[in-house]
């Protein structure tokens, strides 16, 4: 049976108190089961952000998306999580990756490396925080993995659930074990630059990593939510004249394979809702994340799916 469709805005743009609490609070008019914050050097802060979020709203999980952990030593982001899963009531969703944009690299002063290097680093870091924390997600044990991982005495914390967000065969094996969500990008690295640019993959190609994940899933035996970013929503009448303006950002597709993507929404309200329900039977594809500038265009198309689905609660309890 496919799970019930959850839907979260990733939020990329700073603002002051009350505007910030004015827009986290339309998040939840609209719908959305998850605010999330990413992790770039010109964006917001993800933690402080999400903290705010949780004082201005009563029901989404507050999510990283994503945490770029080589900005961290390993062990160092278990203070920052314990404390705002304390601070949010234990709404926090941990999304972590490996970062992947040079430049911000280059401006943190930090080495750039691999991709091999950056997965390393990541995996030290799931090691470091499942190592820390206790019981479900965490290490087995009495609150002395707390303790190490908050500074704090007293009851420890949970380790929140996990989203990993990745592309390659080994980030979907390290998700696939560890986390409760497998995050795919729907995008690989540009062959065309070294600077960290993505171009977007083929419905195919995503469909090989959807079946790779499913693998390594299987043979750990856990179950994760699959979630895709989508990169653009475009409410329209008319679809074909809709991917046609898109087509130069994906030069190396053409039009029908445009309008096959996971990671683009085109046509009407009913048309996007259903292009959504393919998504879901055949990627898996039930936890869906739109950027900032797609939050309003997608509400009525959350909203017809919702009636899909009566009496399902959504967001956090």
């Amino acid at each position: 049976m496919a799970r019930r469709f959850r839907f979260g805005v990733n939020l990329l743009e700073p603002a002051r108190g009350e505007a910030w609490q004015h827009k986290c609070r339309r998040v939840e008019e609209l719908g959305y089961d998850v605010l999330q914050v990413p992790d770039h050097l010109d964006w917001p802060a993800p933690f402080p952000s999400l903290v705010a979020a949780a004082h201005a709203t009563r029901r989404p999980v507050l999510g990283t998306f994503v945490l770029n952990a080589a900005f961290w030593n390993p062990v160092l982001p278990a203070r920052e999580v314990a404390t705002t899963v304390r601070l949010t009531a234990g709404r926090l969703e941990l999304g972590l990756g490996a970062g992947y944009v040079r430049a911000d690299f280059e401006r943190a002063g930090l080495p750039y490396g691999t991709a091999r290097d950056r997965v390393d680093h990541l995996e030290r870091t799931v090691e470091a925080l499942t190592g820390l924390f206790p019981g479900p997600g965490g290490a087995d044990g009495d609150d002395d993995g707390a303790d190490g991982a908050d500074g704090q005495d007293g009851a420890g914390v949970p380790l929140p659930p996990l989203l990993l967000g990745g592309n390659g065969p080994r980030m979907l094996r390290l998700a696939a074990r560890h986390a409760a969500v497998v995050a795919f990008t729907g995008a690989e690295a540009d062959p065309a630059g070294d600077d960290g640019s993505l171009r977007l993959l083929s419905a195919a190609a995503v469909e090989e990593r959807v079946a790779a994940a499913r693998g390594f899933a299987a043979e750990y035996g856990t179950d994760p939510d699959f979630n895709v970013l989508v990169q653009r929503v475009v409410v329209t009448g008319d679809r074909a004249a809709a991917v046609r303006e898109l087509a130069p950002h994906a030069p190396h597709l053409d039009e029908e394979e445009l309008l096959d993507l996971p990671t683009l929404l085109v046509g009407t309200v009913t048309e996007i809702a259903e292009q959504l329900r393919r998504g879901r039977e055949r990627f898996g594809f039930g936890y869906v994340t739109v950027l900032e500038p797609a939050m309003e265009a997608l509400a009525p198309v959350i909203a017809e799916l919702r009636r899909d689905e009566p009496g399902e609660g959504h967001g956090a309890s």
